[in-house]
Protein backbone atom coordinates (compact mmCIF):
# COMPACT_ATOMS: atom_id res chain seq x y z
CA UNK A 1 0.00 0.00 0.00
CA UNK A 2 1.37 3.42 -0.97
CA UNK A 3 0.37 6.96 -1.90
CA UNK A 4 0.27 8.20 -5.49
CA UNK A 5 1.74 11.56 -6.43
CA UNK A 6 -1.21 13.83 -7.22
CA UNK A 7 0.66 17.09 -7.72
CA UNK A 8 0.12 17.20 -11.46
CA UNK A 9 -2.41 15.46 -13.68
CA UNK A 10 -5.60 13.92 -12.32
CA UNK A 11 -5.08 10.24 -11.45
CA UNK A 12 -7.59 7.42 -11.95
CA UNK A 13 -6.39 4.23 -10.27
CA UNK A 14 -8.87 1.35 -10.46
CA UNK A 15 -8.76 -2.33 -9.49
CA UNK A 16 -11.17 -5.22 -9.53
CA UNK A 17 -12.66 -6.44 -6.27
CA UNK A 18 -11.81 -9.91 -5.03
CA UNK A 19 -15.11 -11.14 -6.47
CA UNK A 20 -14.36 -9.57 -9.84
CA UNK A 21 -10.89 -11.12 -9.95
CA UNK A 22 -12.36 -14.51 -9.06
CA UNK A 23 -14.97 -14.34 -11.82
CA UNK A 24 -12.45 -13.17 -14.40
CA UNK A 25 -10.14 -16.06 -13.48
CA UNK A 26 -12.99 -18.56 -14.00
CA UNK A 27 -12.95 -17.81 -17.72
CA UNK A 28 -16.55 -18.94 -18.20
CA UNK A 29 -18.01 -15.65 -19.37
CA UNK A 30 -19.50 -14.75 -15.99
CA UNK A 31 -17.18 -11.75 -15.62
CA UNK A 32 -19.08 -8.54 -16.34
CA UNK A 33 -18.32 -5.10 -14.93
CA UNK A 34 -21.78 -3.91 -13.89
CA UNK A 35 -21.00 -1.70 -10.87
CA UNK A 36 -18.23 0.52 -9.65
CA UNK A 37 -17.64 2.69 -6.60
CA UNK A 38 -15.70 5.88 -5.93
CA UNK A 39 -14.30 7.07 -2.62
CA UNK A 40 -12.69 10.11 -1.02
CA UNK A 41 -11.13 8.63 2.11
CA UNK A 42 -7.96 10.70 1.79
CA UNK A 43 -9.62 14.08 1.28
CA UNK A 44 -9.86 16.73 3.99
CA UNK A 45 -12.43 19.23 2.77
CA UNK A 46 -11.41 21.58 5.56
CA UNK A 47 -8.47 22.49 3.32
CA UNK A 48 -10.80 24.51 1.09
CA UNK A 49 -9.49 28.07 1.46
CA UNK A 50 -11.74 30.79 0.10
CA UNK A 51 -9.38 33.44 1.52
CA UNK A 52 -6.48 32.44 -0.73
CA UNK A 53 -5.02 35.72 -2.05
CA UNK A 54 -4.31 34.17 -5.45
CA UNK A 55 -7.99 33.95 -6.32
CA UNK A 56 -10.82 31.42 -6.64
CA UNK A 57 -8.82 29.07 -8.85
CA UNK A 58 -6.63 28.33 -5.83
CA UNK A 59 -9.36 27.83 -3.21
CA UNK A 60 -9.39 24.04 -3.68
CA UNK A 61 -5.82 23.55 -4.92
CA UNK A 62 -4.66 21.81 -1.73
CA UNK A 63 -7.57 19.41 -2.01
CA UNK A 64 -6.95 18.63 -5.66
CA UNK A 65 -3.27 17.94 -4.97
CA UNK A 66 -3.80 15.70 -1.94
CA UNK A 67 -1.78 12.46 -2.32
CA UNK A 68 -4.17 9.55 -2.80
CA UNK A 69 -3.86 5.88 -1.89
CA UNK A 70 -3.13 3.46 -4.67
CA UNK A 71 -6.03 1.13 -5.38
CA UNK A 72 -6.00 -2.23 -3.59
CA UNK A 73 -8.50 -5.04 -3.26
CA UNK A 74 -8.88 -5.57 0.51
CA UNK A 75 -12.52 -4.68 1.12
CA UNK A 76 -11.98 -4.43 4.88
CA UNK A 77 -9.63 -1.49 4.46
CA UNK A 78 -10.65 0.17 1.22
CA UNK A 79 -13.11 2.99 0.56
CA UNK A 80 -14.59 3.70 3.96
CA UNK A 81 -16.24 6.86 2.52
CA UNK A 82 -18.00 6.03 -0.73
CA UNK A 83 -19.31 8.77 -2.97
CA UNK A 84 -22.92 8.80 -4.09
CA UNK A 85 -24.80 10.64 -6.82
CA UNK A 86 -27.70 12.78 -5.61
CA UNK A 87 -29.64 14.35 -8.50
CA UNK A 88 -31.65 16.63 -6.20
CA UNK A 89 -30.23 20.08 -5.51
CA UNK A 90 -32.57 21.07 -2.67
CA UNK A 91 -31.10 18.91 0.11
CA UNK A 92 -29.65 20.66 3.13
CA UNK A 93 -29.12 17.45 5.13
CA UNK A 94 -28.36 13.85 4.23
CA UNK A 95 -29.48 10.88 6.33
CA UNK A 96 -27.08 9.01 8.58
CA UNK A 97 -26.96 5.76 10.52
CA UNK A 98 -26.57 5.96 14.29
CA UNK A 99 -26.33 3.27 16.96
CA UNK A 100 -29.27 3.43 19.36
CA UNK A 101 -27.50 3.49 22.72
CA UNK A 102 -30.33 4.90 24.85
CA UNK A 103 -32.86 2.10 25.20
CA UNK A 104 -32.38 -0.39 28.02
CA UNK A 105 -32.12 -3.36 25.68
CA UNK A 106 -29.87 -1.63 23.12
CA UNK A 107 -27.36 0.18 25.31
CA UNK A 108 -23.65 -0.58 25.03
CA UNK A 109 -21.72 -2.07 27.91
CA UNK A 110 -20.82 0.54 30.50
CA UNK A 111 -18.38 3.16 29.26
CA UNK A 112 -16.73 0.83 26.73
CA UNK A 113 -18.85 2.02 23.77
CA UNK A 114 -19.02 -1.57 22.53
CA UNK A 115 -21.20 -4.66 22.81
CA UNK A 116 -20.03 -7.83 24.58
CA UNK A 117 -20.89 -11.26 23.14
CA UNK A 118 -20.55 -14.30 25.44
CA UNK A 119 -19.44 -17.25 23.33
CA UNK A 120 -19.99 -20.40 25.43
CA UNK A 121 -22.19 -21.89 28.15
CA UNK A 122 -19.53 -21.46 30.84
CA UNK A 123 -19.37 -17.71 30.37
CA UNK A 124 -23.14 -17.34 30.08
CA UNK A 125 -23.36 -19.07 33.48
CA UNK A 126 -21.10 -16.40 35.03
CA UNK A 127 -23.81 -13.78 34.45
CA UNK A 128 -25.93 -13.86 37.60
CA UNK A 129 -28.85 -11.62 38.41
CA UNK A 130 -30.00 -9.01 35.92
CA UNK A 131 -28.35 -9.13 32.51
CA UNK A 132 -26.10 -6.07 32.17
CA UNK A 133 -26.79 -3.62 29.35
CA UNK A 134 -24.71 -4.31 26.27
CA UNK A 135 -24.12 -8.00 27.03
CA UNK A 136 -25.45 -10.46 24.42
CA UNK A 137 -25.67 -14.21 24.75
CA UNK A 138 -23.82 -15.72 21.82
CA UNK A 139 -24.78 -19.35 22.53
CA UNK A 140 -28.55 -19.00 23.05
CA UNK A 141 -29.19 -15.48 21.71
CA UNK A 142 -32.96 -15.91 21.58
CA UNK A 143 -33.02 -16.21 25.39
CA UNK A 144 -31.21 -12.91 25.94
CA UNK A 145 -33.11 -9.63 25.82
CA UNK A 146 -30.33 -7.35 24.58
CA UNK A 147 -30.04 -6.51 20.89
CA UNK A 148 -28.08 -4.18 18.63
CA UNK A 149 -30.15 -1.47 16.96
CA UNK A 150 -29.21 1.19 14.41
CA UNK A 151 -31.51 4.13 13.58
CA UNK A 152 -31.59 5.94 10.24
CA UNK A 153 -32.68 9.48 9.37
CA UNK A 154 -31.78 13.18 9.44
CA UNK A 155 -30.00 13.89 12.70
CA UNK A 156 -30.89 17.59 13.00
CA UNK A 157 -33.12 19.69 15.22
CA UNK A 158 -33.82 22.11 12.35
CA UNK A 159 -36.49 19.78 10.94
CA UNK A 160 -38.98 18.24 13.42
CA UNK A 161 -39.01 14.46 13.68
CA UNK A 162 -42.76 14.56 13.00
CA UNK A 163 -42.01 15.36 9.33
CA UNK A 164 -41.75 12.23 7.16
CA UNK A 165 -38.39 11.45 5.60
CA UNK A 166 -38.48 11.76 1.81
CA UNK A 167 -38.95 8.35 0.22
CA UNK A 168 -35.74 8.52 -1.81
CA UNK A 169 -33.71 9.03 1.39
CA UNK A 170 -35.19 6.08 3.31
CA UNK A 171 -32.93 3.03 3.58
CA UNK A 172 -34.88 -0.06 2.53
CA UNK A 173 -31.88 -2.38 2.29
CA UNK A 174 -28.82 -2.79 4.50
CA UNK A 175 -25.56 -4.65 4.03
CA UNK A 176 -24.18 -6.13 7.26
CA UNK A 177 -20.59 -7.41 7.28
CA UNK A 178 -19.22 -9.68 10.02
CA UNK A 179 -16.03 -11.69 10.47
CA UNK A 180 -17.45 -15.14 9.75
CA UNK A 181 -14.82 -16.81 11.95
CA UNK A 182 -16.33 -15.12 14.99
CA UNK A 183 -20.11 -14.90 14.64
CA UNK A 184 -23.21 -15.03 12.48
CA UNK A 185 -26.09 -12.59 12.27
CA UNK A 186 -29.06 -13.71 14.36
CA UNK A 187 -32.74 -12.75 14.19
CA UNK A 188 -33.73 -10.25 16.95
CA UNK A 189 -36.91 -12.21 17.74
CA UNK A 190 -35.16 -15.58 17.92
CA UNK A 191 -36.01 -17.10 14.54
CA UNK A 192 -32.45 -18.25 13.84
CA UNK A 193 -29.43 -17.07 11.91
CA UNK A 194 -29.74 -14.97 8.77
CA UNK A 195 -28.80 -16.31 5.35
CA UNK A 196 -25.30 -15.32 4.31
CA UNK A 197 -25.21 -13.67 0.91
CA UNK A 198 -21.46 -13.90 0.34
CA UNK A 199 -18.22 -14.78 2.17
CA UNK A 200 -15.07 -13.27 0.69
CA UNK A 201 -11.50 -14.55 0.80
CA UNK A 202 -10.87 -12.64 4.05
CA UNK A 203 -13.70 -14.57 5.75
CA UNK A 204 -15.91 -11.48 5.86
CA UNK A 205 -19.56 -12.52 5.55
CA UNK A 206 -22.01 -10.11 3.92
CA UNK A 207 -25.73 -10.20 4.70
CA UNK A 208 -28.16 -8.29 2.48
CA UNK A 209 -31.28 -7.44 4.46
CA UNK A 210 -34.34 -5.87 2.87
CA UNK A 211 -37.32 -4.05 4.33
CA UNK A 212 -39.66 -6.12 2.16
CA UNK A 213 -38.25 -9.59 2.81
CA UNK A 214 -36.42 -9.35 6.15
CA UNK A 215 -38.92 -7.39 8.25
CA UNK A 216 -37.77 -8.86 11.55
CA UNK A 217 -34.43 -7.12 10.95
CA UNK A 218 -35.40 -4.00 8.94
CA UNK A 219 -38.43 -2.12 10.24
CA UNK A 220 -40.18 1.22 10.28
CA UNK A 221 -39.02 3.50 13.06
CA UNK A 222 -41.27 2.88 16.09
CA UNK A 223 -42.84 5.60 18.23
CA UNK A 224 -40.19 7.99 19.56
CA UNK A 225 -41.48 7.68 23.14
CA UNK A 226 -42.29 4.89 25.55
CA UNK A 227 -45.39 4.93 27.80
CA UNK A 228 -43.60 7.12 30.34
CA UNK A 229 -42.55 9.67 27.73
CA UNK A 230 -38.87 8.66 27.54
CA UNK A 231 -37.25 9.25 24.15
CA UNK A 232 -36.41 5.98 22.37
CA UNK A 233 -34.78 7.30 19.20
CA UNK A 234 -31.33 8.81 18.68
CA UNK A 235 -32.24 10.56 15.42
CA UNK A 236 -33.41 14.11 16.11
CA UNK A 237 -35.08 14.89 12.79
CA UNK A 238 -37.18 12.95 10.26
CA UNK A 239 -36.67 9.20 10.57
CA UNK A 240 -36.43 6.36 8.11
CA UNK A 241 -36.02 2.71 9.03
CA UNK A 242 -34.17 0.86 11.77
CA UNK A 243 -32.18 -2.37 11.70
CA UNK A 244 -32.05 -4.70 14.71
CA UNK A 245 -30.15 -7.94 15.22
CA UNK A 246 -28.32 -10.24 17.63
CA UNK A 247 -25.12 -12.23 17.17
CA UNK A 248 -24.55 -15.97 17.47
CA UNK A 249 -21.00 -17.01 18.32
CA UNK A 250 -19.22 -19.29 15.86
CA UNK A 251 -18.43 -22.89 16.67
CA UNK A 252 -14.72 -21.99 16.66
CA UNK A 253 -15.16 -19.47 19.47
CA UNK A 254 -17.57 -21.72 21.32
CA UNK A 255 -15.45 -24.86 21.34
CA UNK A 256 -11.86 -23.62 21.30
CA UNK A 257 -9.53 -20.92 22.62
CA UNK A 258 -7.37 -20.97 19.49
CA UNK A 259 -8.64 -17.75 17.92
CA UNK A 260 -8.58 -16.01 21.29
CA UNK A 261 -4.94 -16.97 21.74
CA UNK A 262 -4.09 -15.90 18.20
CA UNK A 263 -6.13 -12.69 17.94
CA UNK A 264 -7.08 -11.66 21.47
CA UNK A 265 -5.92 -11.01 25.02
CA UNK A 266 -7.22 -11.35 28.59
CA UNK A 267 -9.07 -9.03 30.95
CA UNK A 268 -11.10 -9.37 34.18
CA UNK A 269 -14.83 -8.59 34.36
CA UNK A 270 -17.59 -8.90 36.93
CA UNK A 271 -21.00 -9.72 35.42
CA UNK A 272 -22.79 -10.72 38.62
CA UNK A 273 -22.30 -11.75 42.23
CA UNK A 274 -19.39 -14.11 41.62
CA UNK A 275 -16.70 -11.45 41.68
CA UNK A 276 -14.15 -10.55 39.04
CA UNK A 277 -13.35 -13.35 36.56
CA UNK A 278 -10.59 -13.50 33.91
CA UNK A 279 -11.82 -13.71 30.33
CA UNK A 280 -10.29 -14.13 26.92
CA UNK A 281 -11.48 -11.44 24.55
CA UNK A 282 -11.30 -10.59 20.83
CA UNK A 283 -12.19 -7.12 19.61
CA UNK A 284 -13.89 -6.88 16.23
CA UNK A 285 -16.58 -4.86 14.46
CA UNK A 286 -19.89 -5.28 12.71
CA UNK A 287 -20.10 -2.99 9.68
CA UNK A 288 -23.48 -1.73 8.48
CA UNK A 289 -23.95 0.08 5.17
CA UNK A 290 -27.10 1.59 3.71
CA UNK A 291 -27.70 0.44 0.14
CA UNK A 292 -29.47 3.69 -0.81
CA UNK A 293 -27.13 6.35 0.56
CA UNK A 294 -23.95 4.33 1.04
CA UNK A 295 -23.63 5.64 4.60
CA UNK A 296 -21.66 3.23 6.75
CA UNK A 297 -20.88 2.74 10.42
CA UNK A 298 -18.70 0.29 12.34
CA UNK A 299 -20.03 -1.09 15.62
CA UNK A 300 -17.38 -2.33 18.10
CA UNK A 301 -17.90 -5.89 19.34
CA UNK A 302 -15.95 -7.72 22.06
CA UNK A 303 -16.23 -11.52 22.15
CA UNK A 304 -15.62 -13.06 25.61
CA UNK A 305 -14.75 -16.55 26.81
CA UNK A 306 -13.84 -17.78 30.30
CA UNK A 307 -10.13 -18.48 30.71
Amino acid sequence: MAFLDNSGDIILDAVLTDTGRHRMAMGDGSFRITKFALGDDEINYGLYDKTNPSGSAYYDLNILQTPILEAFTNNTSLMKSKLISVPRTNLLYLPILKVNNIQTSTQMFGSTESYFVLVDNDIEATVTGAIPEGVLGGVTPKDWKNIIRVDQGLDTIDIPYTFPLDADLVETQYIVEIDNRLAQLYDPVGAGTAKVSFIDDDQIASYYLSYNTDNSYVKDTPSPFDTQGAVLNVINGPRGTIIEFKLKASIDLNSSTYLFEQLGAQENYNFGTGGSVPYYFIDSIVRISGATTGYRIDIPIRYLKVV
